[in-house]
């Protein structure tokens, strides 16, 4: 036998299967009492046992000791001193996994096995890695050698169950069966989308539409001069708050503005045109009413017309 025997039974890399094993979560209480070391991981195939079994950082060590007890005992010994046999495996009983991103590292596809308990190690002659183990889960067997099947879940698989009764409900939603494909369920997203971007559009249409209205209201206000103009923007948010219905309803409740010279002018008589400038541009159906209503502005256009001071003696 060869005089250092210990061997590396277990370890925290990834293994070729997309999972660790975490060390500190391991129980190698029960295997200590009864550490046996078997065959390929079969059962009855003992061959010896595993001596100072030693938890040490990310690693399980210990030594491996062949009884030579049976033919395959002895086969065994001579191929692991020789060096044809040479890898070790661990059977573990999966207790629990996790998919915080703590436990996780690059590469790794399936959920990290956070608890654990180690109940046999076995020589073995090809491992699916150098850390070959056995895991057992819900009584169903994961061989980490070259033709095994895992039972563990893949990363984020109980999302895709989610995403699958998500899209049910998407489904349902839409209005089609809950086992539409993905395809009625992307073309019926399209066409919402469609109506979507048209009543936008449109929306976007009766919007500049009614601000057209608006400014047309407040622009009307502005010539009758019933607002100044620097009024204009004041009076248009008014509009996009209360309609073009309610805004020209209060335009219509006010009066123009006029000057103080008009109302004055207007004041005892006839009202006076700021662009007459002398006596023969007031039309002659108005002459009478200014002379007699407004003698003053008639008296202004008449001296201007003829160079002379008018006189009315009636």
């Amino acid at each position: 036998m060869s005089k250092n025997n210990r061997v590396r039974i277990t370890n925290e890399r990834l293994n070729s299967y997309g999972t660790r094993v975490l060390t500190s979560g391991m129980d190698v209480s029960q295997y200590e009492r009864n550490p046996v070391l078997l065959y390929m991981h079969q059962r009855g195939d003992v061959i010896g046992c595993v001596k100072d079994l030693k938890v040490e950082g990310d690693e399980v060590t210990g030594e491996l000791m062949f009884d030579e007890a049976t033919e395959l005992s002895v086969r065994c010994k001579k191929q692991w001193e020789f060096g044809s046999l040479k890898m070790v495996s661990v059977g573990i009983d999966v207790l629990e996994l996790s998919e915080d991103k703590k436990y996780l590292v690059e590469g790794q596809t399936c959920p990290t096995v956070i608890r654990s308990k180690l109940f046999e190690v076995s020589l073995v002659d090809i491992g699916a890695n150098d850390d070959a183990i056995v895991l057992m889960k819900d009584g169903q067997r994961l061989e980490m050698g070259k033709d095994g099947e895992s039972p563990l879940p893949k990363l984020n698989q109980h999302k895709n169950q989610e995403e699958n009764m998500d899209k049910k409900e998407i489904a349902l939603l839409l209005g089609l069966p809950a086992d539409a494909s993905d395809e009625a369920i992307k073309a019926k997203i399209n066409e919402l989308k469609t109506a979507a971007d048209e009543r936008a559009e449109l929306s976007k249409e009766n919007d500049a539409l009614k601000l057209s209205r608006i400014e047309a209201a407040v622009d009307g206000a502005i010539a009758e001069k019933k607002i100044p103009a620097d009024k204009k923007d004041h009076f248009v948010e008014l509009g996009k708050q209360v309609g073009v219905e309610s805004l020209n309803a209060t335009f219509d409740a006010m009066t123009p503005q006029v000057k103080l010279s008009q109302v004055l002018g207007h004041q005892g008589g006839a009202p006076a045109d700021n662009s007459w400038k002398k006596l023969s541009d007031v039309p002659e159906d108005k002459i009478l009413e200014l002379r007699k209503n407004n003698p003053d502005e008639y008296k202004r256009l008449y001296k201007a017309e003829y160079g002379v001071e008018c006189v009315i003696t009636d």
